[in-house]
């Protein structure tokens, strides 16, 4: 039987935007304990991928966002294999073998076909929860580079802010979404993606 057949997402309420409801499905879901490893060889990844696209009952769906691992492994290939022409944001760290490593998925997206929306930066910076000042840790626009260079979008940089994740933790990041500097960049780079979705 299909682990994932009829499978029914869990919904919780999302406030941003409005009303809403956020869907999700994860392997850990339907473990006994989600602490336990999954150790899979790639043919019963790729199975699992595409039970999760095709079996489960999303619904009525804005969006269906996949989250995958680095690289151009048989993940990739499973989500580009049910989805042909997705949507793809990537996403690097400043340093130059992070934009390295993102360039081959570049070249992967080209070749399968998938519409690369743009990129976005993470880990641009320090943000002290203190003063709010935004320190460098590592090299400066290496994703603004990487998208020049392959003629993408750059869609915006997101700093590690400690505050980000107290907010997320307590359940109170509306409330100090003003404050926040790493929800400020988030709410632009998803609207600039809305926007791109939409004219593409």
């Amino acid at each position: 039987k299909c682990m994932a057949q009829n499978f029914i997402s869990s919904g919780i309420n999302a406030e941003y935007g409005g009303s809403g409801k956020i869907s999700g499905v994860s392997l850990s879901y339907l473990t006994e304990n989600q602490d336990q490893a999954v150790i899979w060889r790639g043919p019963k990844k790729t199975a699992m991928i595409k039970q999760f696209l095709q079996d489960v009952c999303w619904g009525e769906l804005d969006y269906l966002l996949i989250d995958t691992p680095p690289g151009t492994s048989d993940e990739h290939m499973a989500v580009m294999e049910c989805i042909p022409n997705c949507f793809v944001i990537l996403t690097t760290s400043p340093q130059a073998v992070a934009a390295a490593d993102v360039l081959r998925q570049v070249s992967f997206c080209k070749k399968t076909g998938a519409i690369i929306l743009g990129i976005i930066e993470t880990l641009s910076g320090f943000v002290c929860p203190t003063c709010s000042d935004c320190s460098l840790l590592f090299s400066q626009d290496g994703g603004k580079r990487l998208a020049n260079h392959c003629n993408l979008s750059f869609l915006g940089s997101v700093p590690i802010d400690p505050n980000l994740s107290k907010y997320l933790d307590n359940g109170t990041l509306l409330e100090n979404s003003d404050t926040c500097i790493s929800y400020q960049s988030y709410c632009k780079i998803v609207d600039e993606v809305l926007e791109l979705v939409k004219s593409n």
